[in-house]
Protein backbone atom coordinates (compact mmCIF):
# COMPACT_ATOMS: atom_id res chain seq x y z
CA UNK A 1 0.00 0.00 0.00
CA UNK A 2 1.60 3.28 -0.81
CA UNK A 3 2.20 6.21 1.49
CA UNK A 4 0.28 9.53 1.65
CA UNK A 5 2.60 12.50 1.57
CA UNK A 6 1.73 12.92 5.29
CA UNK A 7 2.60 10.00 6.31
CA UNK A 8 5.71 9.99 4.36
CA UNK A 9 6.64 13.23 5.94
CA UNK A 10 5.63 11.88 9.47
CA UNK A 11 7.10 8.99 8.84
CA UNK A 12 9.95 8.25 6.60
CA UNK A 13 10.28 8.81 2.82
CA UNK A 14 13.17 9.87 0.68
CA UNK A 15 14.13 13.31 0.07
CA UNK A 16 12.14 13.88 -3.09
CA UNK A 17 8.86 12.69 -0.82
CA UNK A 18 10.02 15.08 1.55
CA UNK A 19 9.86 17.89 -0.95
CA UNK A 20 6.85 17.11 -2.59
CA UNK A 21 4.95 17.19 0.77
CA UNK A 22 6.91 21.02 1.41
CA UNK A 23 5.11 22.25 -1.30
CA UNK A 24 1.62 20.56 -1.52
CA UNK A 25 1.46 22.19 2.17
CA UNK A 26 2.64 25.65 0.74
CA UNK A 27 -0.34 24.63 -1.96
CA UNK A 28 -2.39 24.08 0.31
CA UNK A 29 -1.34 26.63 3.93
CA UNK A 30 -1.07 23.36 6.20
CA UNK A 31 1.31 24.55 8.59
CA UNK A 32 1.43 20.75 10.60
CA UNK A 33 2.20 18.97 7.06
CA UNK A 34 4.90 22.17 6.62
CA UNK A 35 6.52 21.36 9.52
CA UNK A 36 6.28 17.73 9.46
CA UNK A 37 9.01 18.44 6.49
CA UNK A 38 11.66 20.08 9.01
CA UNK A 39 14.42 18.46 10.99
CA UNK A 40 14.09 18.76 14.71
CA UNK A 41 17.06 20.58 14.81
CA UNK A 42 18.09 23.86 16.42
CA UNK A 43 19.87 25.29 13.84
CA UNK A 44 17.51 24.26 11.11
CA UNK A 45 17.50 27.66 8.43
CA UNK A 46 14.95 29.56 6.26
CA UNK A 47 15.63 32.48 3.80
CA UNK A 48 12.53 33.67 2.31
CA UNK A 49 13.24 35.83 -0.97
CA UNK A 50 14.66 39.29 0.03
CA UNK A 51 14.14 38.52 3.93
CA UNK A 52 16.30 37.52 7.20
CA UNK A 53 18.12 34.25 7.56
CA UNK A 54 15.11 32.58 10.27
CA UNK A 55 16.54 30.03 12.46
CA UNK A 56 14.97 27.93 14.82
CA UNK A 57 11.87 25.71 14.35
CA UNK A 58 9.36 28.21 16.14
CA UNK A 59 11.00 31.28 14.70
CA UNK A 60 10.70 28.99 11.22
CA UNK A 61 6.87 28.20 12.16
CA UNK A 62 6.34 32.16 13.09
CA UNK A 63 7.06 32.74 9.33
CA UNK A 64 5.17 30.21 7.76
CA UNK A 65 2.03 31.08 9.67
CA UNK A 66 2.42 34.97 9.34
CA UNK A 67 2.94 34.08 4.96
CA UNK A 68 -0.37 31.35 5.28
CA UNK A 69 -2.41 34.35 7.30
CA UNK A 70 -2.78 35.80 3.34
CA UNK A 71 -3.51 32.49 1.87
CA UNK A 72 -1.63 29.14 0.17
CA UNK A 73 1.51 30.05 -1.52
CA UNK A 74 0.84 28.74 -5.00
CA UNK A 75 4.53 27.37 -5.61
CA UNK A 76 5.64 24.95 -8.13
CA UNK A 77 8.94 23.41 -8.23
CA UNK A 78 10.61 23.31 -11.24
CA UNK A 79 13.90 22.06 -12.63
CA UNK A 80 15.11 20.48 -9.55
CA UNK A 81 18.84 19.69 -9.64
CA UNK A 82 19.70 17.47 -6.85
CA UNK A 83 22.99 16.32 -5.68
CA UNK A 84 23.00 13.55 -3.33
CA UNK A 85 25.67 12.05 -0.90
CA UNK A 86 25.35 8.76 1.76
CA UNK A 87 23.61 10.98 4.48
CA UNK A 88 22.60 14.77 2.68
CA UNK A 89 20.64 15.69 -0.48
CA UNK A 90 20.65 19.38 -2.06
CA UNK A 91 18.17 20.30 -4.50
CA UNK A 92 18.32 23.57 -5.89
CA UNK A 93 15.72 24.32 -8.41
CA UNK A 94 13.48 27.58 -9.54
CA UNK A 95 9.89 27.78 -7.93
CA UNK A 96 7.78 29.01 -9.74
CA UNK A 97 4.90 31.11 -7.80
CA UNK A 98 1.29 31.95 -9.51
CA UNK A 99 0.37 35.36 -8.37
CA UNK A 100 -3.16 36.98 -8.62
CA UNK A 101 -2.32 40.66 -9.48
CA UNK A 102 -5.14 43.13 -10.18
CA UNK A 103 -4.57 42.86 -14.33
CA UNK A 104 -4.61 39.29 -13.47
CA UNK A 105 -2.61 36.24 -12.65
CA UNK A 106 0.63 36.61 -12.73
CA UNK A 107 4.28 33.96 -12.59
CA UNK A 108 6.83 35.44 -10.21
CA UNK A 109 9.97 32.98 -9.71
CA UNK A 110 12.05 32.14 -6.82
CA UNK A 111 15.33 30.60 -7.14
CA UNK A 112 15.82 28.12 -4.31
CA UNK A 113 17.87 25.88 -2.75
CA UNK A 114 16.49 23.02 -0.06
CA UNK A 115 18.97 20.89 1.86
CA UNK A 116 17.78 17.31 3.14
CA UNK A 117 19.67 15.20 5.94
CA UNK A 118 19.46 11.75 6.82
CA UNK A 119 17.53 11.28 10.31
CA UNK A 120 16.38 8.89 12.62
CA UNK A 121 12.75 9.75 11.42
CA UNK A 122 14.07 9.78 8.24
CA UNK A 123 14.88 12.72 5.34
CA UNK A 124 14.30 15.91 6.69
CA UNK A 125 14.77 19.64 5.65
CA UNK A 126 17.39 21.33 7.67
CA UNK A 127 17.95 24.58 5.23
CA UNK A 128 15.65 26.31 2.48
CA UNK A 129 17.50 29.31 0.79
CA UNK A 130 14.66 31.11 -1.41
CA UNK A 131 15.92 34.37 -3.53
CA UNK A 132 13.56 36.45 -6.22
CA UNK A 133 14.53 35.74 -9.34
CA UNK A 134 13.18 37.34 -12.75
CA UNK A 135 12.32 35.91 -16.33
CA UNK A 136 15.82 36.50 -17.30
CA UNK A 137 17.42 34.93 -13.96
CA UNK A 138 15.56 31.76 -14.28
CA UNK A 139 17.99 31.04 -17.07
CA UNK A 140 20.50 28.51 -16.37
CA UNK A 141 24.45 28.71 -17.62
CA UNK A 142 25.38 25.49 -17.77
CA UNK A 143 28.80 23.87 -18.21
CA UNK A 144 29.13 22.71 -22.12
CA UNK A 145 32.10 20.42 -20.85
CA UNK A 146 32.46 18.02 -17.35
CA UNK A 147 34.92 20.04 -15.28
CA UNK A 148 37.84 17.95 -13.26
CA UNK A 149 38.77 18.82 -9.68
CA UNK A 150 42.24 17.94 -8.72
Amino acid sequence: MAKTKLQAANLEGNADEIEAAFYEALQKGDIDLLMACWADEDDIVCVHPGGPRVVGTIAIRATFEAMFANGSIRAQPERVRRIESVGSRVHHLIERVDVLTPSGPRHAWVIATNVYIKTALGWRLVAHHASPGTESDIQEVVSQRPQVLH
